[in-house]
């Protein structure tokens, strides 16, 4: 069992890093493997080794990069408050109540990002308005924060396309800014779910170790094959989620 969630946090953290969605493999892994966990403390264990490999990914590519902080610093401030009221709020209202808009988004997202191959490859800092930069921060730090705290699968892939289509970055300095962002929906959920009870520490710490080391070799990954890859990642990571959410849907309506 500690063997098969090691690997998935590891895959996990090397998604993550590369443009989001590693939730799509680590949470399943751990409602599989260890059912006995239950899904809040399987949430919360899932935010425990994520953070982990979100902050050394966003380490990372600050270090390599360049960030937008305008628009990542006031997003990641309001995503911790905003992931926080989204934990808090988990299991209030059953996730099958999201999955046909989401389900919708995605499609649409994927068609978008299909039929405009250019899209994401380079970057339009003229798009870098105060409007723009304000709804980017009310997007990311704000919706995409409450939903990660809720539900989470996905955030990181949400955030890349938000910050992509909103202030025009392309996809490898999007996945740089949403890194942040996603550390900070991390940190907030993670405070909830650890005050509530929910997390397995000891096998979180476990997943945390292999999730980092997923997440360096993604950063780098991603840092050198450029953004042309991140859009190929990101295509196969939106497919693969809508695959998954209309497979629940249908299974469970």
């Amino acid at each position: 069992m500690i063997a098969a969630l090691l690997v998935a946090a590891l895959a996990a953290g090397w998604i993550d890093a590369v443009v989001g969605g590693g939730g799509l493999l680590l949470l399943p892994a751990l409602l599989v493997v260890a059912p006995q966990l239950g899904t809040a403390t399987a949430l919360g264990t899932n935010k425990l080794a994520a953070i982990c490999g979100t902050a050394t990914a966003a380490v990372t590519y600050a270090r390599r990069t360049r960030i937008d902080w305008r628009v990542a610093g006031p997003s990641a401030v309001l995503a911790l408050l905003c992931a926080g009221a989204g934990a808090a709020l988990a299991g209030s209202v059953p996730a099958s109540a999201y999955r046909p808009v989401i389900i919708a988004v995605l499609v649409t997202v994927a068609v978008f990002v299909t039929v405009r191959p250019q899209m994401g490859l380079t970057e339009h800092p003229g798009r870098r308005t105060r409007a723009r930069r304000g709804a980017a921060v009310a997007v990311a730090g704000g919706v995409i924060a409450l939903y990660d705290g809720l539900i989470g699968p996905g955030t990181g892939t949400f955030l890349v396309l938000a910050f992509t289509a909103i202030v025009g970055a392309d996809f490898l300095h999007g996945s740089a800014m949403a890194k942040i962002v996603n550390t900070a929906t991390n940190l907030g959920a993670l405070v909830v779910f650890a005050a509530t009870g929910h997390v397995a520490w000891l096998l979180g710490a476990g997943m945390a170790v292999a999730n980092i080391v997923g997440a360096l070799i993604g950063a780098r990954m991603a840092l050198r094959r450029g953004a042309g890859f991140v859009r190929i990642v990101l295509l196969v990571v939106v497919l693969t989620l809508i695959a998954r959410l209309g497979y629940l849907h249908w299974t469970q309506a």
